[in-house]
């Protein structure tokens, strides 16, 4: 049976099919967007190994490890997944306790603000639950070092009053399994880390698993989808399910509007420039951000002042943006800053400049 706990959310861009994306405080009343575009995710998440698509390596660990405790009779042991946004870490967190047959309880750092929180949350976890904590990274040190015995050795201790009458008051914990997600597992402390006994990393997803992907939604939407058009959207999806679903969601309503429900190739192409998502899978914020490394002619740009000239996070630009435009060689991430590649210039139309580093750096760029 899967339950969550209400938490409020760090202000980010949204963009789940493997769904990172804590859930938000909402006021009550009619169904808010969020509200919708929750429902909607739930909808297309996979509920067992077999309907997820992708990770093949991640998720053949999982269903032996998963198939290995069910044996023994014991919690799994602590699962650490890391990753860029909307790849499938919630999604696998939740298939590893519908797989075991366990609880789900899931949470985010941001919303664990001290010892109490956490205490209040360990303590109430029945038996080999299934904990999901997403942006792990985000949980303070103090709260870091009180999981320390608890992942381990299932207990906690509170210190309680203060000075001279100080004391610490022991909390048993049933044995429970921590899945964390984080999108930026190098600010975890080693000892941190060394907890978890299986880390597992996500990548970025082939064209063709993302067409599988978009087709398996368009059936459970019930959108009449062409192959080639799930193609086209996985083509422009940054290699991201969450992403491809979310242009799928637009998509639907120009196949409604112009091909009664069927989503053809030419809708697709049509809808997906639109929006603004060309051919290469770069969004409009993606070509701000080139186009503010290009004003710099080759200086290389501190991600702060990238930030302050898209009007944009610098944590978001960082976790959501950057993986993508580096891996796909539009960007070069050096150690005095960003710069743009030839790549990058390339797709603005732009003559390529040699970025200015100085020494044999810049050799080793172009």
């Amino acid at each position: 049976m899967a339950r969550g706990f209400p938490f409020p959310r760090k202000k980010k861009p949204a963009d789940d099919f493997g769904g990172e994306e804590p859930a938000e405080e909402r006021p009550v009343g009619p169904a808010s967007a969020g509200d919708e575009e929750d429902a909607f995710e739930s909808t297309l998440r996979p509920q067992r190994f077999e309907d997820f698509v992708g990770q093949p390596r991640v998720l053949e660990n999982l269903r032996v490890y998963v198939k290995a405790a069910m044996k023994r009779g014991e919690a799994l042991d602590h699962i650490l997944l890391s990753g860029p946004p909307g790849l499938g870490k919630t999604t696998l967190a939740k298939i590893v306790a519908n797989e075991m047959n366990v609880e789900f309880h899931g949470t985010s750092a941001p919303a664990l603000k001290k010892p109490g929180d956490l205490v209040g949350l360990l303590t109430s976890l029945p038996e080999r639950t299934v904990l999901f904590i997403d942006e792990v990274h985000r949980l303070s040190a103090a709260l870091e070092e009180y999981l320390y015995s608890a992942m381990e050795d299932f207990y906690i201790d509170l210190t309680v009053d203060q000075g001279a009458a100080a004391r610490p008051i022991r909390f048993q914990l049933k044995p429970f399994t921590l899945v964390a997600a984080t999108t930026r597992d190098g600010l975890l402390s080693r000892p941190f880390q060394d907890r978890f006994g299986i880390p597992q990393k996500l990548n970025f997803y082939s064209p063709a698993d993302l067409t599988k992907i978009v087709l398996r939604s368009s059936k459970i939407l019930g959108i009449e989808t062409e192959a080639a058009a799930a193609g086209e959207i996985a083509a422009r999806a940054r290699k991201t399910p969450r992403i491809a679903n979310r242009l799928l969601r637009r998509l639907r309503d120009w196949a409604e509007v112009e091909g009664e429900g069927r989503l053809t190739v030419a809708i697709a192409q049509k809808g997906l420039d639109r929006e603004g998502v060309d051919a290469s899978g770069l969004d409009q914020m993606d070509r701000r951000i080139l186009q503010a490394l290009a004003q710099h002619k080759g200086q290389p740009v501190g991600v702060k002042t990238v930030a302050v000239m898209v009007g944009e996070e610098s944590d978001t630009i960082e976790e959501v943006y950057e993986p993508f435009l580096i891996q796909e060689g539009y960007v070069l991430k050096t150690p005095r800053g960003r710069v743009l590649s030839a790549k990058g210039y390339e797709h603005l139309g732009l003559k390529p400049i040699e970025p200015k580093l100085g020494g044999d750096e810049t050799s080793s760029l172009f």
